[in-house]
């Protein structure tokens, strides 16, 4: 079984930046794609970013473009989202989720497995 284990999260100031990262261990399915996904307080889950783990593009949420990149390290078998101009709407638990094997990118229901998360506060 696949287990994925975020890591990065902290208090940052506006404008300030931060590099999330995620584990990936054990044996298994990881899917056709992996992702991003946060949840601010009394909102619902939503897509920051995945990419297709066999090659291929990478999306990203309007709200994140230019400001956000997703990046993996193979040989590390972890992924990382690096984080810039960040505002306090970016606020939220960040979640790493593996087990995409179709539909929209950004429907946290259409992945399988799911880390524990990783808590972004942007504050002054």
């Amino acid at each position: 079984q696949v287990q994925l284990m975020e890591s990065g999260g902290d208090s940052v100031q506006p404008g300030g930046s931060l590099r999330l990262s995620c584990a990936v261990s054990g044996h298994g399915r990881i899917g056709n794609a992996m992702g991003w996904f946060r949840q601010a307080p009394q909102k619902e889950r939503e897509g920051v970013a995945a990419t297709y783990t066999t090659g291929g593009g990478t999306f990203y949420a309007d709200s994140v473009k230019g400001r956000f990149t997703f990046s993996k390290d193979s040989a590390k078998n972890t992924l990382y989202l690096q984080m810039n101009s960040l505002a306090p709407d970016d606020t939220g638990m960040y979640y790493c989720a593996a087990g995409w094997y179709g539909g929209a990118w950004h429907d946290p229901n259409n992945y399988r497995t799911w880390g524990q998360g990783t808590q972004v506060t942007v504050s002054s």
